[in-house]
């Protein structure tokens, strides 16, 4: 049974979503993955969003670009934790899907995370997990272990070589 819902409202947002999916494939979390639009569908979606509890979702990630309203009416109607990502867009940058995404009015909170931020929400709804799965936070930490013997690497790499080598690398 899926745990985490991802949502988005165009296939052009899949680019981004997908790297959420492929950080809770990384922590063996179950995920089922779609596209509503909210706009142009509400009825589909007001289904999506009132059987999601009933579907074993404990969160959902909504990603939308421009007016940005999916994730804020999955938060209305669904009762456990959304996270918005906030898509680029051609015509502000993003900075409208964020502003839409995290103005919610009180009592209906959406976790935002970045604009394109897709990675920092599947991590973010692992974290959310986590606190009542022991095993998906040792999972967790050990992801966190491997970023950080990442960067200990680059660094080792950079000191041997030089910046000049180091970028030419790049």
């Amino acid at each position: 049974m899926a745990k985490v819902g991802i949502v988005m409202g165009s296939d052009s947002d899949l680019p981004v979503m997908s790297k959420a999916a492929d950080v809770l494939e990384k922590l063996g979390v179950d995920f089922e993955m779609t596209i509503i639009s909210a706009h142009r569908e509400p009825d589909v979606f007001f289904e999506y969003a009132r059987s999601a509890e009933a579907k074993g979702f404990r969160v959902i990630i909504a990603g939308a670009g421009k007016a940005a309203h999916l994730p804020g009416m999955c938060a209305a109607i669904f009762p456990m934790p959304v996270i918005g990502v906030p898509m680029k867009t051609s015509d502000l940058g993003g900075v409208d899907s964020l502003y839409s995404i995290v103005q919610m009015p009180g009592g209906i909170p959406v976790a935002t995370v970045a604009i394109n931020g897709g990675v920092n929400a599947g991590i973010l709804a692992a974290k959310i997990l986590a606190t009542s799965d022991e095993e998906l936070l040792k999972r967790l930490k050990a992801y966190s272990e491997e970023m950080k013997q990442d960067v200990e690497g680059r660094a080792e790499k950079l000191d041997e070589i030089g910046y000049k080598a180091y970028l030419a690398q790049m």
